[in-house]
């Protein structure tokens, strides 16, 4: 029986104007790893607080076990500016104390090995400053890890290698994790219980993400909740789950064929033949061409950001940019979207190409924090077509989480979501029709990243996507490129080979030997899977004009198949209607359905010959 180690005893909490938390009673054992979820100011932080013992409740008690030391990350660090980085991170502990264990030198160097150890903290950016401050917390020994969005301003192998090590952290049926994040991926991979808060009430689920999403909608079945809209985003957000990728759906998280039962008449997210379609009527045949584009910083021996690159992109391409932090995915977008001349090579973009731009810093709001978001979305048309149907701005930014009252609010008054989510619908509300999002998922919750990814889902033209978040990516993209030593590397495994290949550079490097230049035309794929992987190696041979041509015929093909499957079902009905005594007849629409079907084999076979050269 596992023992308590955090009680909460009816606990109530009040903010201004708001009740985030009341009479809650919950508790922490022995041995739980526990995520957190809810919306955006609805108490998440608040409970965690409450709990690890950071802020007193207005009412009600916390009982901790015995000697009990809890490790709490905020997401605003209390670092030193004048303490040194060492100092920041193991105090004044002698090296040969900290030194000698091994779990605290692997912290150290999976975080911050490239930072200076014997720097003042004070000159450090904020991503920086988190890793140091995140490393802090690890090095310490705590009975309860408590981390609030502990994944910001962390790059994905960064994520990665923090998820291994807190699922490996405590033996097993000791410790507690509780964490609050909005990152899905790694909500999945931690966290065995799911806490959702909302309405001042803590609804306890098991599981990970994936369950937690199969038991709400569940539960709201049973009820036969009013919200239709947020049911069917919940069925939506579960279908995904159901048919993503391998990574997520391996584990037993929750009750496939239960799963399938309840998304059984869930279209899929995107028609790409559609969205095809529609972005090739908006752009043209062209949108960016790079041939040969090199770039680089400081001296001339430097290693170059991008390395004679060659990129083609074509309209409706849902492209995801991949790479650690300071390999260059910056620059790339900014040549992209010719705001920046690269030093050589040629960029060429599509004469009717309008481009969509949301960075992480929200510069379009930046100077609009006395207005209004009403006054704002006045600014721009009075209805937009979505998904067929005429919609007001007020309307599409409802569909992005926004109630009403919230429309006369100051933009400088909304919360950090609120305004990713508004800056967002302005990019969109501007009608580019290739759209570039850096980092889009920051500061929204899960159900807001689900809305976001819903609108994404309808929007026809290209995207380009940077971001962390790995559900994110792999939920919106359809193909993924890495930044590796200046190359662009196109990833037929997705994130998984991403990260292999980051981990096979760097042991390289740390081996001694020269660091592998990954270039799409001269090196295999090594897929993450190896039944995958020679199909992997056809496409990593490819130059990107003829992996470009292979997706356009497979595109092809896959129409002219549709087309021939209702040719056969026509011609089989019409010989079934000729008159048995009518021997040519029959024997005109008998040669005539042998030939469609001899057709329908040899379009299956060239089908295949190009699903295995594009890695499909």
């Amino acid at each position: 029986m596992p023992q308590i180690l955090i009680g909460a005893e009816a606990i109530s909490q009040e903010w201004p104007g708001k009740k985030v938390l009341s009479d809650v009673s919950i508790g922490i054992n022995e041995g739980e790893r526990i995520g957190i979820v809810g919306k955006n100011g609805g108490g998440k932080t608040t409970l965690l607080e409450i709990l690890s013992g950071a802020l007193e409740s207005d009412s009600g008690r916390v009982v901790r076990r015995g000697n009990v030391s809890v490790g709490l990350l905020t997401q605003r660090d209390e670092l030193d500016d004048a303490m040194s980085i060492r100092e920041a991170v193991v105090g004044d502990r002698p090296t040969h104390d900290w030194a000698s264990d091994a779990q605290t030198r692997r912290i150290i160097e999976a975080l911050i090995s490239d930072l200076d150890w014997e720097g003042p903290v004070g000159i450090l950016s904020g991503g920086q400053r988190r890793r140091v401050d995140l490393t802090r917390l690890l090095v310490g020994s705590w009975d309860v890890l408590m981390l609030d969005e502990p994944t910001n301003h962390l790059d994905m192998p960064a994520i990665v290698w923090l998820a291994e090590h807190l699922k490996t952290r405590y033996p097993a049926g000791t410790g507690a994790i509780v964490c609050v994040t909005h990152d899905r991926w790694f909500l999945d991979e931690v966290c065995e219980l799911t806490w959702e808060v909302h309405d001042g009430r803590v609804d306890a689920f098991e599981g990970g993400f994936s369950a937690y999403i199969q038991q709400r909608l569940e539960r709201e079945q049973q009820a036969r909740a009013a919200e239709v809209k947020r049911q069917n985003m919940l069925r939506k957000e579960l279908a995904w789950l159901s048919r993503g990728a391998q990574a997520r759906t391996s584990k037993p998280k929750f009750r496939i064929a239960e799963a399938q039962a309840l998304i059984a008449d869930v279209p899929p997210m995107r028609n790409p033949i559609e969205l095809k379609r529609a972005a090739v009527s908006r752009l043209g045949k062209q949108v960016v061409e790079m041939k040969s584009v090199s770039v680089t910083y400081g001296a001339d021996d430097a290693e170059a950001v991008l390395d004679k690159v060659d990129w083609l992109v074509g309209p409706g391409d849902r492209y995801g940019i991949l790479g650690a932090n300071g390999a260059g995915k910056s620059t790339l977008l900014r040549i992209i979207t010719g705001a920046q001349s690269p030093d050589s090579g040629h960029v060429k973009i599509g004469k009717s190409v309008r481009f969509g731009m949301m960075s992480q810093g929200l510069d379009s709001l930046a100077d609009r924090t006395d207005w209004r978001v009403r006054e704002l979305l006045a600014r721009y048309k009075s209805s937009y077509v979505m998904d067929g149907k005429e919609l007001s701005p007020e309307r599409l930014l409802e569909r992005l989480g926004f109630e009403t009252s919230e429309l006369m609010s100051f933009i400088g008054d909304l919360s950090g979501g609120q305004l990713r989510r508004l800056a967002l619908m302005c990019v969109l509300l501007e009608e580019p029709n290739v759209l570039v999002l850096d980092e889009p998922g920051n500061d929204l919750d899960t159900d807001m990243l689900a809305a976001m990814e819903d609108l994404l889902d309808s929007w026809p033209g290209t995207l380009f996507l940077v971001t962390h978040d790995r559900y994110l990516m792999e939920r919106v993209t359809d193909d993924q490129f890495a930044l590796i030593a200046g190359q662009l590397r196109h990833l037929p495994g997705g994130v998984d080979e991403f990260l292999r290949l980051l981990k096979e550079d760097s042991a390289q490097k740390k081996s001694g030997g020269k660091a592998r230049v990954f270039s799409p035309e001269k090196e295999a794929v090594a897929s993450v899977e190896a039944g995958t992987h020679a199909a992997g190696s056809v496409t990593s041979q490819m130059t990107n004009s003829e992996r470009r041509e292979c997706k356009r015929r497979f595109d092809s093909l896959g129409r002219r198949l549709e087309k021939n499957e209702s040719d056969i079902e026509r011609l089989e009905l019409e010989f079934q209607a000729v008159d048995p005594s009518d021997y040519e007849g029959l024997l005109a629409a008998q040669a005539a359905l042998d030939a469609a079907r001899e057709l329908k084999d040899e379009l299956e076979l060239e089908w295949l010959e190009l699903a295995e050269k594009l890695g499909l």
